[in-house]
């Protein structure tokens, strides 16, 4: 495997988070067949390509990151675009036609820089944009869920993904809120959240931070999508193949942390997270490293947003895959309500 150079023109404009703890972690070989199943801007890509002479296969469930995608595959056919969902990252390998199984799967979670940045897709609070944090651009937006969804639900959304502590309050007030009018932009939403926590009061960080982040999981069944991908990545890599996760949030580290904990033989029991994982199986994955990698602080410096990230890796066992666990539980409250909203 060649260096990684992160100042060559190969990886030039935004740099990931962790990218060369990732690379390591992948160590992409010459006649690979890996997987990116979160493409966005190309960089984890780009790095693993200019190490080694790979075939990668470049998921994305956003159409933007697929024009990206097929830019980059112009110049490099060794990228394979392929437009889905990670969680469907099976059936996206065998569509690709090169070979049913791979050496590498990397998930980098959460939300893409280029998401963040353009107002128009809603992500931020940042800049004013309407309501809507779709990442496919289909289905119910953010705006349909606080302006349908009962005042219960939108609590348990808040309080589970975003693990903010007033919950109530703050679905309380929205629902007070659009019963005047109904919210439409980011910006909106943001200061009715803020209202209803009292405002900043000297916070570094906005107090509608945590509430869109949940909103944002909640549309796009971020959580879901997790463990379906991690089910399916057990599923398609080699023995000695090398699954390799980034996440942002402490719910979806967790999640990695515990299924990686239960494939390696290491789990006391179920839990919560991956309810009725079975018992006495041989271990499908061994980890080399438990304790996650988190940035130094000289990327902490450079790049403010690595400050949540967590990387998590281990290496595929020749043992058969256990049975995929169960999706209940992930998809909180209030979807069935919303189904042909949009």
């Amino acid at each position: 495997m060649r260096e990684l150079e992160l100042t060559s023109p190969v990886t030039s404009g935004h740099v990931p988070v962790l990218i060369e703890e990732v690379i390591h972690a992948l160590a992409p070989t010459d006649g690979a067949i890996m997987v990116d199943g979160t493409y966005g801007g190309g960089g984890y890509a780009r790095a693993a390509l200019a190490v080694a002479n790979i075939t990668l296969i470049g998921i994305d469930r956003d159409p933007e990151a697929m024009e990206r995608a097929w830019a980059h595959a112009g110049k490099d056919p060794r990228l394979v675009p392929a437009p889905g969902r990670f969680g469907e990252l099976e059936a996206i390998v065998h569509a690709a036609g090169r070979g049913d199984k791979v050496d590498g799967v990397m998930l980098d979670l959460g939300v893409s820089s280029f998401q963040i940045d353009e107002a128009g897709r809603g992500f931020s609070f940042m800049r004013d944009g309407p309501l809507d944090m779709r990442m496919e651009k289909k289905g119910p937006s953010a705006a349909d869920a606080v302006n349908h969804l009962t005042e219960g639900e939108l609590a348990d959304i808040f309080h589970i993904l975003g693990e903010e502590p007033a919950a109530r309050r703050v679905a309380r007030g929205i629902v007070y809120r659009r019963k005047i009018q109904k919210f439409q932009t980011t910006l909106e939403l943001a200061e009715c959240i803020e209202r209803s926590l009292g405002g900043r009061r000297g916070k570094p960080t906005h107090p509608a931070t945590r509430c869109f982040q949940a909103l944002r999981m909640w549309v796009n069944d971020e959580t879901g999508e997790l463990v379906r991908s991690l089910a399916a990545a057990e599923r398609v890599l080699k023995p000695g193949g090398r699954l390799v996760v980034v996440t942002f949030h402490s719910i979806e580290d967790r999640i990695v942390k515990l299924f990686l904990r239960a494939r390696s033989g290491n789990e006391p029991g179920a839990s919560r997270h991956l309810p009725g994982a079975p018992k006495g199986k041989t271990p499908t994955f061994e980890v080399l490293q438990r304790k996650a990698i988190e940035p130094g602080e000289a990327e902490l410096e450079a790049n403010p947003r690595s400050r949540s990230a967590r990387l998590r890796w281990a290496l595929r066992t020749e043992a058969p895959s256990w049975d995929a666990p169960p999706d209940e539980g992930f998809r909180l409250p209030g979807l069935k309500q919303l189904e042909g909203v949009a």
